[in-house]
């Protein structure tokens, strides 16, 4: 039987999944990942560590296809985006730890372009705003602290380059559309690097990797990573995996993924467009050389959030406890917690907000401040399907919802609630994962199409508004005021 082997590189964890030609998981292996934290707002990973657990996945979920007498027709990779790796071409070694996408160490630099006005040029070009959540500054911060960097034969890439550079064992330094528009670096309608922005930037051309279609030949595994050569055939960044894997293939279809963060996109077809409310305007994927284009909202914090209530202040064991806590609450109780632990994303993208819980009395207690947390990604996703809306997205349908926190039914129906717009849960939640096994499977040609992939989706859940409209109300009232209180 034929299966497809998904590289999911996440920022908390490593999974590699198999996957049949229905988009059924078939095996699923995990690892989590050391967070690093060196100073306020800093947030780094190594890279070293997360090849390390890539290949010990891949090798412990290729051995059990191997004892299943799977092929693996192809892999595919899907990745956190914008995290940033600059290695030696020489050794493949980085010369620095990976700086994360949360990470807000280089929020000055960027304050020092946006007063000289290039703010305008970049999101022009880029369709991005000029923020340090974009690989951009975070490159030039490695150029600039790390000794001698800018004396070496240099590569950057963000974590599906560089694990697609040790898998072809340093023979293939290239990247997808998806991870090559969240740099800063990339003209998202001329669908190339940009020399003038890495000009502005101080990042030299040939460090960039090449720039592929989502499915497109990657090269194959070099000798000695597997038992055999396997091809590498797809490869986005997590979220525009999670709408292919959601199967977000018309314009106004709407998925929103609650991993570590929060991320919204809505398809736009072959029309780029340009938001006035803070959004970013994205590639959503690109198949033989047409790009299709959607609209994003990001939120930095959303299961983050509940990974802090679990490890930093250890007022749960598990995340599975949530639902339960928060569901044995009448109601809020006035708690609002706003997760800003690294400022706040779209629509605010205040890098200098910081977190914090307001409403609090002597009658509070650990469920109402685990709701609170679970409350807090819903309104942040409202505040992104305004944002939207304003955009002129008109009228959605529904709203297709993947990652960890979907598994939780409260989180979901007071998402409806919030949203005033039906949620729909999939059969298959992993769907990151799902969207790279598929850009794999069309490269395979175990797919002739994208509706042959839209075929795979099942619903599993659907939550229908319930709220009264007065109580909606009240809620994201103290919701906008306790965001005010923390805006820088």
């Amino acid at each position: 039987m034929d299966c497809l082997l998904a590289i999911d590189q996440g920022t908390t964890s490593t999974r590699c999944i198999l996957f049949d030609r229905k988009g059924q998981a078939l095996k699923s292996v995990q690892k989590e990942l050391t967070q690093h934290f060196p100073d306020d707002g800093w947030v780094e990973h190594d890279a070293e560590e997360i090849w390390d657990s890539t290949l010990e996945l891949l090798r412990s979920i290729s051995a059990h296809a191997a004892q299943q007498n799977w092929r693996i027709a192809s892999i595919g990779i899907t990745n956190q985006r914008e995290t940033t790796v600059v290695w030696d071409r020489a050794t493949g070694r980085p010369i620095h730890r990976a700086i994360v996408w949360q990470d807000r160490r280089t929020a000055g630099h960027c304050r020092e372009l946006v007063k000289a006005g290039h703010h305008r040029t970049v999101q022009q070009k880029t369709g991005l705003l000029l923020d340090s959540y974009f690989s951009a500054t975070k490159i030039a911060w490695i150029l600039h602290n790390v000794p001698q960097a800018r004396n070496r034969e240099l590569a950057f890439g963000t974590i599906d380059s560089f694990l697609l550079w040790r898998l072809t064992g340093g023979k293939v330094h290239a990247t997808d559309v998806t991870n090559a528009s969240r740099t800063l670096l990339f003209d998202i309608h001329k669908q190339q690097w940009d020399p003038d922005l890495c000009a502005l930037f101080g990042v030299p051309v040939s460090m960039l990797p090449e720039v592929k279609d989502n499915a497109a030949d990657f090269g194959v595994t070099a000798p000695g990573i597997l038992e055999g050569p396997i091809a590498i055939g797809g490869m986005a960044g997590d979220q525009q995996a999670a709408a292919i894997g959601q199967a977000c293939f018309t314009p106004g279809m709407v998925k929103s993924t609650y991993g570590t963060g929060c991320f919204m996109l809505m398809n736009t077809g072959a029309n780029a467009v340009a938001s006035k409310n803070a959004l970013l305007t994205t590639p959503a994927y690109r198949l033989g050389g047409k790009t299709c284009f959607a609209l994003e909202g990001s939120i930095f914090v959303a299961g983050a959030a509940v990974q802090w209530l679990r490890d930093g202040l250890r007022l749960i064991e598990s995340a599975g406890e949530t639902e339960k806590l928060a569901a044995g609450l009448g109601h809020n109780a006035g708690v609002y917690l706003v997760p800003a632990f690294t400022g706040l994303g779209a629509p605010y993208w205040d890098p200098d907000a910081r977190g914090a819980i307001f409403g609090l009395t002597r009658a509070t207690g650990i469920a109402e401040i685990v709701r609170a947390a679970l409350e807090a990604v819903c309104y942040q996703t409202s505040d992104l399907l305004s944002a939207m809306k304003a955009d002129g997205a008109g009228e959605i349908s529904e709203i297709r919802v993947d990652g960890g926190m979907a598994a939780n039914g409260w989180v979901m129906q007071f998402l409806a609630d919030i949203l005033v717009t039906p949620v729909a849960r999939p059969k298959v939640t992993e769907t990151t994962a799902l969207g790279a096994a598929f850009l794999a499977g069309l490269q395979a040609g175990l797919f002739a199409d994208l509706g042959q992939i839209a075929e795979c989706w099942q619903r599993d859940a659907a939550f229908t508004p319930s709220f009264a409209e007065a109580e909606r109300g009240r809620l994201l009232s103290g919701w906008r005021k306790a965001v005010d209180r923390v805006r820088s």
